[in-house]
């Protein structure tokens, strides 16, 4: 059996059209206690920032600039240097809710990133409200290496035989065809598919598995986080296997 994987520092400063003025181009404040949550206040001003979603109580607004994107807090303002495509026809999705159980509000900010024949990708972004740091979210690559063993054997008639391991699980099915039998099949292949959610203030995962070397999906995994405060990230809790029948 083989494990196979498919395939944001903190800039406090927004720069300002100063649009002839004498005064400076930044002004910022210090928003905590400590010199380590020091973050920018201002308007975004920049007359290329453009609005592209915001929660729905509009506390929370995420903005795209030509050098990069903006998020901004209750005021408090950061650049980030996130993939935000503009032809995904999706709107990134904008949040301001609880998903540590902390009885604090975090901003998350979900984003498509890629999509076609076989590929849907998406990125999920959870910050800080207080310091605008970004806490990590445990990415699927980490969880197929630690947490998923697949394997795939083709089977006499044609069909293929797929067999999985998770949380001390073990999923045994076929799928009616192998869609390139020329190729030699070991195990799932991951990276086409992964999307990301917001369900009851828990972060999702949406991970399909398909054939090697192609865009078939023989089966879906749904994975649960939950917030890990020793780490300080986000981990996968739960993860059910539901395959696709052919």
């Amino acid at each position: 059996m083989k494990k196979e994987l498919g395939v944001l520092m903190f800039l406090s400063v927004i720069l300002l059209s100063g649009c002839g003025s004498d005064k400076p181009e930044t002004v910022s404040q210090v928003t905590g206690e400590s010199p380590g949550k020091q973050v920018t206040t201002q308007p975004v001003q920049d007359t290329d920032a453009k609005l592209l979603g915001s929660s729905e109580d509009e506390k929370v607004k995420f903005y795209t600039k030509t050098d990069g994107v903006t998020l901004d807090i209750n005021g408090n303002k950061k650049d980030f240097s996130w993939n935000v495509p503009v032809d995904t026809g999706t709107a990134p999705q904008v949040f301001y809710t609880d998903v540590t159980g902390d009885g604090k509000k975090e901003a998350v900010i979900i984003i498509q990133t890629g999509r076609g024949t076989g590929l849907n990708n998406y990125d999920i972004h959870v910050v800080n409200a207080e310091d605008l740091s970004e806490f990590k979210v445990q990415s699927y690559e980490e969880i197929v290496a630690e947490q998923l063993e697949t394997h795939v054997a083709k089977k006499g008639d044609g069909a293929l035989a797929i067999s999985v391991k998770t949380q001390g699980k073990e999923y045994n099915f076929n799928y009616g065809f192998d869609p390139v039998p020329d190729y030699k099949q070991d195990s799932l292949a991951f990276g086409g598919v992964y999307i990301y959610s917001l369900e009851n203030q828990k972060i999702k995962l949406n991970l399909g598995g398909a054939v090697a070397g192609s865009t078939t999906y023989v089966c879906d995994f749904n994975v649960t986080y939950k917030y890990d405060s020793a780490k300080h990230e986000f981990v996968a809790d739960q993860i059910t296997v539901n395959p696709i029948e052919k």
